[in-house]
């Protein structure tokens, strides 16, 4: 067993044993020295000296044994604070290569659109151009058609009534002259 101050009792006893010699010694007049029975201090050094090199040796093994510890922790967290850093480089960079990769997709996106919408406006353009052609053109088929029905009409008409139907017709006007013979 150990006392508060975790020295082994044997050297504990022997450290007392030298505090009392000390203690006890007489003084040297006129001086702060004492007097010490040599042989007896001796004799408690030696004590002292075989009890503690088993607890020295242990005290300087728990040591190393605590600095190896120590430096292999010290290892571990440099090593995970650089493997953290690296990811978060990883994950910064990759998060900027994505939200870049999605802004010039959001503008290839907006181009796109943009050129369709103008396709789109440009094909309206064109359709609208070749309808109003169109139209242009039925018109005046419609009024070739109508005025050729209208003519057919009066010339039905005219036949009916035995009289030429138009007076600048040249076969009218053969067949007035033909008949003024």
């Amino acid at each position: 067993m150990s006392d508060q101050h975790g020295v082994p009792p044997d050297v504990e006893s022997k450290l007392v044993r030298l505090e009392h010699l000390v203690a006890e010694a007489k003084a040297v007049p006129l001086s702060a020295s004492i007097m010490l029975n040599r042989a007896e201090v001796d004799s408690l050094v030696g004590e002292l000296r075989d009890a503690l090199p088993d607890e020295l040796a242990q005290a300087r093994w728990v040591i190393r044994e605590r600095d190896e510890i120590l430096e292999h922790a010290r290892q571990d967290a440099d090593r995970l604070l650089e493997d953290a850093r690296e990811e978060r480089d990883r994950l910064v960079s990759r998060e900027g290569v994505v939200r870049g990769a999605d802004e010039e997709a959001e503008r290839i996106l907006g181009d796109a659109r943009e050129h369709a919408r103008r396709i789109r406006l440009e094909a309206e353009d064109y359709v609208d151009a070749k309808l109003a052609n169109f139209e242009v053109v039925l018109n005046k088929t419609l009024t070739a058609v109508e005025r050729g029905r209208a003519k057919l009409r009066g010339t039905l008409d005219t036949d009916a009534l035995g009289g030429p139907d138009d007076p600048d017709d040249p076969e009218d006007l053969a067949g007035e002259a033909d008949g003024a013979r």
